[in-house]
């Protein structure tokens, strides 16, 4: 059920358990070959796929495409907005929706810069709401588990307009994903401590553009091994945990 499709009757009567999924994405460069709404458009299909799975389980509300890409603006084509912006923005539309009495929020995000940010919005939503659950994931790591199978580059390989996105564009989008215009593995040297990608967290964070993180290419990874048929399994071992998720909040049960 997406909340925007719905009567305010329809709404008001539906079982309030029923888990609200928020999708935080992000309007920025992705390379030579990626549209600037992939990570949008990836979030959005993410949960069209949760909801084809629960249609009668789950309310997806509006979406928040723009995200916070500062580190992408010298790279051209980015939309931003600042953090206390963002953390405005959703606590604001995800508090209207609770205050409606629903009980169970997921904030699905599918953009890196919305990460760390991600993290505060859930945890102010969860001090000014404490009878309700808020969960906040990223969907590489909702089913990271299940993604390291699927990766063919090895570490390195998912970051940015990657392996990972691009094959996930293929499926759900292919008319954004400029084919021929894929370029070879991008990245920049790194330190040690600090090298890690989707699924390898790093020991810690250096904080870089994203400019200084690809040596000025926009691409972080091995899109050139994507394809629609990795999409879609990366899509499925996405969805299966979500639908988890939401089966899980629905029962009412913290056990």
């Amino acid at each position: 059920m997406y909340w925007e499709r719905l009567t305010s009757h329809e709404l008001n009567a539906l079982d309030k358990a029923t888990p609200l999924f928020l999708s935080i994405a992000a309007v920025e460069q992705h390379g030579p070959h990626l549209a600037t709404g992939t990570d949008s458009i990836i979030g959005a299909h993410l949960l069209e796929r949760l909801e084809a799975e629960r249609p009668d389980g789950v309310v997806i509300l509006p979406q928040v495409k723009v995200g916070c890409s500062e580190h992408h603006m010298s790279l051209g084509g980015t939309l931003t907005v600042s953090h206390p912006t963002f953390i405005a923005y959703v606590t604001e539309l995800a508090s209207a929706a609770l205050r409606h009495g629903f009980t169970n929020l997921v904030i699905l995000n599918s953009h890196g810069g919305n990460v760390a940010v991600g993290g505060v919005i859930a945890e102010m939503l969860a001090i000014e709401n404490p009878d309700c659950r808020i969960v906040f994931t990223t969907w590489w790591r909702v089913a990271a588990e299940a993604l390291k199978g699927i990766v063919e580059g090895g570490k390195g390989a998912v970051g940015h307009a990657c392996e990972f996105e691009t094959s996930l564009m293929m499926s759900a989008a292919p008319g954004e994903v400029r084919g021929g215009k894929i370029p070879p593995r991008g990245g920049a040297a790194n330190f040690a401590w600090a090298d890690g990608d989707m699924l390898v967290g790093s020991p810690a964070t250096l904080v870089r553009t994203m400019s200084a993180q690809t040596g000025g290419t926009g691409v972080k990874g091995e899109p050139s091994l994507a394809s629609a048929g990795k999409g879609v399994a990366i899509a499925d071992a996405v969805v299966a945990q979500l639908v988890v998720m939401a089966d899980d909040l629905a029962s009412k049960s913290d056990d």
